[in-house]
């Protein structure tokens, strides 16, 4: 390969940048119009066209670094790009977690002047969130056995970690599912619901993005895709979901156990 004399790997013209910023266009313009009463067929057909565009772009991204276009310069940059990243959806939950403690630490009279808000019973933190908290730090550790397996060449325990954390992936949402269907509030009741079910839902987004990640990476390692030194889809995958594990660890600790204190003693 020829580096035209830099350090940078210089990527073909691609259509999936402008495709995804149409598509995504298109998201969110027919999530509002369900919103208002337009069919949710649009919103479900402009769900799918973006999935397909983000599967082609990441498919172009996989082979660039199957074939070793990156040089040391571009992994640089990738894992800074990568650790930007990061950084920026920790600022949407650190915005979500400020607008809690506001409403939390001076409760207004519309709330009843106590936080949780009067008629709000909220969840005992030490039941199925902790459960969850369990299942999401031990994913943690699972997810470091694959990444270690992986450093030492055994693909079979690789696989077989990737295998556990996707399981505790799944059960984490299965019980979110089953919390969200049994809450005694909805989004609805004020200022509790609201950031209660933006935080944790946002969250639980992530974990999907996460579980998708994690998959895309057990196909990987099937296929032997991970041979190259660098393995940087692999220790991306690792930093997202040890991401996920520590956002989770302060939505508990504050929305769950700190958010229901007075209500709990």
């Amino acid at each position: 390969m020829s580096y035209l004399g830099h350090g940078f790997h210089l990527v073909k013209p691609s259509p999936w940048p402008l495709l995804s910023g149409m598509t995504a266009t298109m998201l969110a313009l027919s999530l509002i119009g369900w919103f208002h009463g337009v069919d949710f067929k649009l919103f479900c057909i402009s769900f799918i066209l973006i999935a397909m565009v983000a599967g082609f772009w990441w498919r172009d991204v996989i082979r660039e670094g199957m074939v070793g276009n990156y040089t040391p310069r571009v992994v640089w940059n990738l894992k800074t790009g990568m650790m930007l990243f990061l950084v920026s959806e920790a600022m949407f939950f650190v915005s979500f977690f400020w607008a809690f403690l506001h409403s939390s630490l001076a409760p207004t009279g519309e709330v009843g002047g106590c936080w949780p808000p009067g008629g709000i019973r909220p969840f005992n933190p030490w039941g199925l969130p902790a459960f969850n908290t369990a299942l999401l730090v031990s994913s943690g550790v699972t997810v470091n056995w694959a990444q270690t397996s992986l450093k030492h060449g055994d693909q079979k325990q690789t696989l077989m970690a990737l295998g556990v954390t996707i399981f505790y992936g799944l059960l984490f949402m299965r019980v979110q599912t089953y919390e969200y269907w049994h809450a005694a509030f909805t989004v609805a009741d004020g200022v509790y619901g609201s950031t209660f079910f933006v935080t944790t839902g946002f969250h639980a987004s992530h974990v999907m993005v996460g579980l998708i990640f994690l998959l895309v990476t057990f196909m990987r390692m099937c296929s032997k895709q991970f041979t190259h030194p660098i393995q940087l889809g692999f220790r991306f995958c690792v930093w997202y979901w040890h991401f996920v594990d520590v956002i989770w660890i302060g939505v508990w600790f504050l929305i769950y156990w700190w958010g229901t204190w007075s209500y709990m003693f």
